[in-house]
């Protein structure tokens, strides 16, 4: 059994060589190019979600809905606790 496991184990690693060596130079540089694109991706969702929390935070500090917001929320809770 241990023989089966072996040659089928040599096979495989023969099958892996050959296509290794059949990978030219630009499609292994394309493939190591695209390692970065998807933390690219990210870093842009987060820049796009940041910049409209800023703008969303500078909207409700002009407009005094923070101050509302929180006179509402304490009153709750002083009007929970009494």
């Amino acid at each position: 059994m241990n023989r089966g496991i072996r040659r089928v184990r040599r096979a495989l690693n023969e099958l892996a060589s050959a296509r290794l060596e059949q990978l030219n130079d630009s499609e292994i540089e394309r493939a190591s190019n695209d390692r970065g694109q998807t933390t690219a991706e990210y870093a842009l969702v987060l820049l796009g979600a940041a910049g409209i929390a800023l703008l969303l935070l500078g909207w409700a500090t002009q407009s005094g809905a923070i101050g509302t917001l929180f006179d509402a929320v304490l009153g709750g809770v002083i009007g929970k606790v009494k």
